[in-house]
């Protein structure tokens, strides 16, 4: 992955091609963030024959331990004059990395969630409630970090948590061609889905920063071992829910050119967002976490033939408002040693910013958004 990122960075940061690298970083998580959701749901809807999203998952996990992987080893070579697979083989499977399996099967599980629900939700819907990630994270962090939030922070949680209400509310008049009964079950379905898979994104990001923040190891390090660890859980779930599928059409059935941007996208999500939280700020984040939900909710209009109500428009509203405002106060708060302390050098990125996306690398949510992969 090569950028011709200026040597000589002045105030304005790093530059691509002229422009600030984190101009750059948050253009491209806006249309991440947009075409994440959009192309994992044109890929579950394209054809009549789908893939499976189990190995999906495990494809996603195993091109973000490339990647990372790669990112190690040019550091380290770049740190002592040349490379060493002794010295990585050390670095990743040396000390305490046993304290990735947790994440490592949370992420997974989440993973998998997340394409349960783009199946049962339309984008635009999916879009703006899996940004709940947010609530649950904070609730976690303050449960297991002991983390204390302000008023405004817990304000925009609330106002937040109204918005995906709103957004669940069914629309007046019904307008599905299947029984309401049914209808209503499959939105039912995939909102517990989103939830669920939102409070394994939420645990696992902040027991990720938990052991980095007692860990000398790089981001980009542990990330290699999350999303080696991940393989194993990623690899049981194609066995135990695909397994006899799989050996009557093939690891690969129903695999178009959608599926692998939806597996591109998970796996160059939480690399994104490291850049944007290393180079930019919050405030910034927020702002491209926003536009992207507008974008998808355009977008799904077109390509999903997508009806907007009033009170999806209201709900999604508050959720822009309510994302902008927390990551607003985030950035409006004094660096402490927990979080910021780790965006040096060392790690690259805010925790769990870097995790989800994905939020996964997760991810680097690298969350899930994360965001908070």
């Amino acid at each position: 992955m090569s950028l011709a990122v200026a040597a000589a960075a002045p105030a304005s940061g790093p530059l691509v091609f002229g422009v600030p690298l984190k101009y750059v970083s948050l253009l491209v998580l806006t249309v991440q963030n947009s075409m994440l959701v959009l192309v994992m749901r044109y890929s579950r809807v394209a054809s009549n024959v789908q893939f499976y999203a189990s190995t999906a998952v495990l494809m996603s996990e195993l091109a973000k331990f490339a990647i990372c992987l790669a990112i190690v080893a040019r550091a380290s070579a770049s740190e002592h004059g040349r490379l060493s697979l002794r010295r990585i083989y050390a670095d990743v499977l040396g000390g305490d990395c046993w304290k990735m399996l947790i994440p490592a099967g949370l992420y997974t599980i989440q993973n998998n969630l997340q394409y349960t629900a783009v199946s049962l939700l339309d984008a635009a819907t999916f879009q703006v409630t899996y940004q709940l990630k947010i609530l649950t994270t904070a609730l976690c962090a303050v449960a297991m970090l002991g983390t204390q939030l302000s008023r405004a922070r817990w304000v925009a949680l609330v106002v937040l948590t109204a918005g995906v209400v709103l957004v669940q509310l069914p629309p007046t008049a019904a307008n599905d061609n299947g029984p309401p009964d049914a209808s209503f079950s499959l939105q039912f379905l995939g909102l517990l889905a989103v939830v669920i898979a939102c409070v394994l994104s939420g645990l696992a990001g902040v027991y990720f920063e938990k052991v980095l923040k007692g860990s000398r190891k790089s981001l980009w390090t542990r990330n290699v071992q999350l999303s080696l660890f991940s393989t194993a859980p990623a690899l049981l779930g194609v066995l135990a829910v695909d397994g006899q599928q799989i050996r009557h059409t093939g690891f690969f059935y129903g695999y178009s050119w959608w599926t692998c941007g939806a597996i591109a996208c998970q796996a160059l999500g939480g690399i994104v967002v490291a850049l944007v939280v290393k180079y930019a700020d919050n405030i910034l984040k927020g702002f491209a976490t926003s536009i992207s939900i507008i974008l998808s909710c355009l977008a799904s209009i077109w390509l999903f033939d997508f009806h907007i109500t009033p009170t999806f428009i209201s709900g999604t509203a508050l959720v822009i408002y309510a994302t902008y405002m927390y990551s607003r106060q985030e950035s409006a708060l004094p660096k402490t040693p927990t979080l910021s302390a780790l965006s040096s050098s060392e790690t690259p990125s805010n925790i769990r910013d870097a995790q989800d996306d994905g939020d996964a690398i997760a991810i680097v949510d690298i969350e899930r958004g994360k965001q908070i992969k």
